[in-house]
């Protein structure tokens, strides 16, 4: 397990990570979700020894990082995914940290393989993109074969084909009973690829649930419904005092009566319906409402060209 204890970072007068507790279990994919500035990659710093807590402890299998007896048989992670030197080949790579940690030769070729390398292994890291380099920085990370794995922004840079394939890779290693804790940005595959999820802002705790426990718990229900005839759909339900509005998908997206409702207004107006789903918010929709008041930099919504031609209007 990996275990912070009131763990603490500043940095002059800012408190980066502040009196941050939680534990990432073994035998699932934990998320660690905050806004930038949440103190994400600074409490990933202090686990793996990089920087030294101003207070609390972090610990790895009961051990801080710096004392474990073969930290990258142990724990490995991916924080910079440009770490490699630019005039050496993945292999070389690969083999110098093999050789350093004691590990044996053939697991290069095996990690290589795994991360679909084998091709690329005599091409040096500067001619690779930031895909493939992605993919180096996942072979090293597996080259000791680790129980802990902690990754920032794997997907970052990987096509479609390599972005389901680290969410398989992710499963597959929590279902063997390794820890698996893994930063991302990106919500809609975080939903896809955590069990659990730590959220932090401003360096304190937000959230440490289970994925579903963290959608249902904070999102409204609302209900999603199709209709041939969609603004008569739509008026009928504004006249009850619905909120109605177009869903990414197709169709409404409406908040306020239950989906029997909905269907019983319809069918009292002789209207047919085509879908009719209840539904909670997406992970994107919760986190960004639960993270919004923690949030470094925010921006405001942006206008449409019609109500920025009608604002100019207006102040001339």
């Amino acid at each position: 397990m990996i275990e912070a204890r009131e763990l603490t970072k500043r940095y002059g007068d800012k408190t980066a990570v502040d009196q941050l507790s939680f534990t990432v279990r073994p035998g699932r994919v934990t998320g660690f979700l905050g806004p930038n500035g949440a103190g994400k990659s600074t409490t990933m710093r202090l686990i793996l020894g990089l920087d030294a807590p101003t207070s609390g402890s972090v610990t790895v299998g009961g051990k801080p990082y710096a004392e474990l007896p073969a930290p990258l048989r142990a724990v490995g992670s991916l924080l910079d995914a440009k770490g490699a030197h630019g005039g050496r080949s993945a292999y070389r790579h690969l083999a110098g940290l093999a050789a350093s940690n004691r590990i044996p030769r053939r697991r290069v070729d095996e990690v290589l393989d795994l991360t679909g390398l084998t091709e690329v292994a005599g091409r040096r890291f500067s001619g690779f993109s930031l895909g493939m380099g992605q993919r180096l920085g996942i072979a090293a990370a597996l080259l000791g074969d680790p129980e802990v794995l902690i990754l920032d922004e794997p997907v970052n840079g990987l096509d479609t084909e390599g972005i389901r394939w680290i969410r398989g890779l992710m499963k597959s290693l929590a279902a063997q009973g390794r820890t698996v804790f893994l930063s991302s940005h990106l919500m809609s595959e975080m939903e896809l690829t955590a069990d659990h999820l730590i959220v932090i802002g401003r360096g304190r705790l937000l959230a440490d649930t289970t994925m579903r426990d963290f959608i249902e718990t904070n999102s409204r229900a609302h209900t999603l419904v199709r209709s041939p005839e969609p603004e008569k759909l739509r008026s009928l339900l504004e006249a009850k005092g619905a909120d109605v509005r177009l869903d990414a998908r197709g169709g409404w997206r409406v908040d306020g009566p239950d989906a029997a409702a909905i269907g019983d207004l319809a069918r009292d107006h002789g209207l047919a319906i085509h879908e009719l789903t209840p539904a909670h918010s997406s992970l994107e929709e919760v986190y960004t409402a639960l993270s919004q008041d923690s949030a470094e930099y925010r921006t405001h919504a942006v206008q449409s060209p019609h109500a920025v031609r009608s604002s100019r209007k207006e102040t001339v």
